[in-house]
C-alpha cells in the first residue's frame, strides 16, 4: 500500500514597489520588497551614455533592472543564511 501525505497549498502574496526618479541624464530607483516575513530593499543608478539620444524609458528599464537584480541578490543571501541556521537548529 502506498500512503501519500500531502500538505495543504500555501499562498503568499509579495508585494514589490519600484519608485523611479529622473533627472537630466541620471534615472535612480527606490526598490522595495516586502515578503511578509521580510523586507528587502536597494536603490540604484542608470546614466545615460552622452552618444545616445536621449530616451527616458531606457534609463527607466536600466535602472529598474539593475534594483530587480540587487534584490534578486539580497533575496539568494536571505535563503542561504536561513538554509544554514535552518540546518544548525536541526542537528541541535
Amino acid at each position: 500500500m502506498n500512503t501519500k501525505i500531502t500538505t495543504p497549498m500555501r499562498t503568499k502574496q509579495w508585494t514589490l514597489r519600484l519608485d523611479l526618479f529622473e533627472e537630466g541624464d541620471t534615472t535612480k530607483v527606490h526598490a522595495v520588497l516586502n515578503t511578509g516575513d521580510n523586507t528587502l530593499e536597494t536603490r540604484t543608478t542608470a546614466h545615460r551614455n552622452p552618444e545616445d539620444p536621449p530616451v527616458p524609458e531606457i534609463g527607466d528599464e536600466f535602472a529598474a533592472a539593475r534594483a530587480l537584480i540587487a534584490l534578486g541578490h539580497q533575496l539568494l543571501r536571505a535563503g542561504r543564511s536561513d538554509s544554514a541556521a535552518n540546518d544548525q537548529s536541526a542537528g541541535s
